[in-house]
């Protein structure tokens, strides 16, 4: 007759009598425990202060703090990591085998879980070749806002009606990026539409003199004002001043109020769209 297997609190009870017969073994066991932890311990202090010590000098050299911030966390958990498995180690895990385990189980989970790695390696990438930076306007994955805080898989971005948007990072590169921040000045482009009964050099002297008055319009590069076409309904100039990129939409909003003042105030007028329809009369026979 086959002998009856021990249950868990059996072999538990076994153990528990093996260490009493043997108290050494247990004695053994309790130093590598507390040995193990110890490592543990003054391991994770070690991987703070590491970590800490390259963010500081990082700093100091005028690193991004996107940069500083992503370096002090990879430094911090790789040597933790190798804290961990050194502990492990002391309490008499094959720490060999125990990588090659985890190896086979970190292939299986990146195939599984291939996108997450995808932000992860595109998260890297925007950290080192640094195409925006903290508090720089963006437009990413179709979206525009300022950038916040740039994560291992995601970016944080704040849109302008205070909005926070979690973009994966695999989006991100994967698509154009438009930096509106990254340049000291910008271009405004406005078009505006006059009458065909309007003067043309009136017009085009109350546009430049009104755009030239701008406290924030830059001199250099000089504005520039020209006939764009003479579309359906209206004469259309091109109007398109430069000013520091901060200043952009104050620019963008001052003149559209300031152009429609001063043009009918100069006796130019802004046409609706409109259609001539002639009608003719056939006499019958």
């Amino acid at each position: 007759m086959e002998e009856k297997e021990m249950s868990f609190v059996e072999q538990l009870k076994t153990y528990v009598v093996d260490f009493v017969n043997n108290p050494e073994a247990l004695i053994g066991i309790l130093k590598s425990l507390i040995l193990a932890l110890l490592i543990f311990w003054i391991g994770r202090k070690v991987a703070k202060w590491m970590s800490n010590m390259v963010a500081k000098a990082l700093t100091r050299t005028g690193n991004d703090p996107i940069l500083v911030n992503f370096l002090k966390n990879l430094i911090y958990y790789v040597i933790l990591a190798a804290v961990v498995i050194m502990a492990l180690g002391q309490l008499g895990v094959q720490t060999t085998s125990l990588i090659a385990v985890m190896g086979a189980a970190g292939l299986a989970i990146g195939l599984a879980l291939k996108d997450s790695l995808s932000n992860f390696a595109s998260g890297v990438m925007l950290v080192l070749f640094r195409p925006f930076k903290l508090g720089d306007v963006v437009e990413v994955a179709g979206k525009t806002g300022k950038v916040k805080e740039i994560r291992i898989f995601s970016t944080i971005i704040n849109t302008p009606d205070n909005k926070e948007m979690i973009v994966p990072n695999g989006q991100i590169t994967s698509d154009i990026i438009t930096n509106f921040s990254s340049q000291d000045v910008r271009r405004v482009d406005l078009v505006i539409g006059v009458s065909y009964d309007d003067d043309i050099k009136t017009a085009k002297d109350i546009i430049h003199s009104t755009v030239t008055s701008h406290d924030l319009v830059l001199q250099d590069p000089a504005p520039t004002i020209m006939l764009l076409e003479l579309a359906d309904s209206s004469i259309n100039f091109a109007v398109r001043p430069w000013c520091n990129s901060d200043d952009y939409w104050t620019v963008y909003g001052d003149l559209l109020e300031q152009l429609k003042v001063n043009l009918e105030a100069g006796g130019c007028s802004f046409p609706y769209p409109q259609q001539d329809v002639h009608m003719h009369q056939v006499s019958g026979s």
